[in-house]
C-alpha cells in the first residue's frame, strides 16, 4: 500500500504533491467558470442540452478532483473537510447555515432586485427535477471546489486562514457575473457566510447542507407550491 502523504510534504517546492496541488487548485478555482463559458459559447442560452452538458462537465471536474486528492495528493478527505465531524452534527449545523444565509440572502435580493432578469427566466424554464438536481451540485461542488479544496490547499501552499478564505471566495463572487451586479453581490455576502462557517467549524458536508437548503429554498420550494 502507498503511504499517504502529509499536507507539509505540500509546502515542500521540489514536492511532488505540489504539483498535483497546484493542478487541484486549477480545478478548484477555474473548472466551473470554464465549462460554463464553454458550453454558453456553444448555446448561449440555457436550453435543457446545454445544462445537461454543463452539470455533466462540473460533475465530472469535481470527480477528476477527488481523485487527485486521494491518487495524486495520496491525502484522504478529511483534508478537504469531509468526514471531520459526526453527521448529526453536520446537519445541524447546515441548518444553522442556511438559515443565516436565507436571511441575508433574502434582503439582497429585495434590496437588487435579483432574480428578475433574462438568465433567472431561461433558468425558471427547465424542468423542476434538473433544477433540483442543479441545486444539489451547486450545495455539494461549489463547497468542494471554493471552500473545502481551495481554503485548505492555499493554506497548506503558506497562506494564512484569511488570504487562503478570500482569494477563493472572491472568484466565486465574480464567477456570478452572467446575472449581473446583484448577484455578484449575494455570492460575495453568502460565500463570506460559508467561508466564516467551514474556517470555524471546518466540515464541508455542514456546508454543502446549508447551501443546498438555501438554493433549494429559493429555487425549488416556491415551483413546488405555486
Amino acid at each position: 500500500m502507498v503511504p499517504m502523504a502529509t499536507l507539509s510534504e505540500i509546502r515542500n517546492p521540489k514536492s511532488a504533491f505540489r504539483n498535483a496541488t497546484w493542478i487541484g487548485l486549477f480545478l478548484s478555482l477555474f473548472a466551473m467558470l470554464l465549462v460554463r463559458q464553454t458550453v454558453a459559447y456553444f448555446s448561449p442560452t440555457l436550453t435543457f442540452t446545454a445544462a445537461i452538458w454543463k452539470e455533466s462537465l462540473i460533475w465530472v471536474s469535481a470527480i477528476v478532483l477527488l481523485i487527485l486528492v486521494r491518487r495524486g495528493e495520496r491525502l484522504p478527505f478529511t483534508s478537504v473537510g469531509l468526514g471531520t465531524s459526526t453527521w448529526w452534527k453536520s446537519i445541524l449545523w447546515g441548518l444553522v447555515i442556511a438559515v443565516a444565509s436565507a436571511i441575508v440572502g433574502g434582503v439582497l435580493a429585495a434590496l437588487t432586485g435579483y432574480g428578475h432578469g433574462p438568465g433567472s427566466a431561461a433558468f425558471e424554464k427547465l424542468p423542476l427535477w434538473l433544477i433540483t438536481l442543479i441545486v444539489f451540485r451547486a450545495g455539494v461542488v461549489e463547497e468542494l471546489f471554493y471552500r473545502g479544496y481551495a481554503i485548505e490547499r492555499l493554506q497548506a501552499l503558506g497562506l494564512n486562514r484569511y488570504w487562503a478564505a478570500a482569494i477563493p471566495l472572491v472568484i466565486f463572487g465574480l464567477g456570478h457575473w452572467t446575472g449581473g451586479a446583484a448577484n455578484i453581490v449575494i455570492a460575495l455576502a453568502l460565500g463570506a457566510i460559508l467561508a466564516g462557517f467551514y474556517l470555524w467549524r471546518r466540515d464541508l458536508i455542514a456546508n454543502m447542507i446549508g447551501h443546498f437548503a438555501v438554493d433549494f429554498v429559493a429555487n425549488v420550494l416556491p415551483k413546488l407550491f405555486s
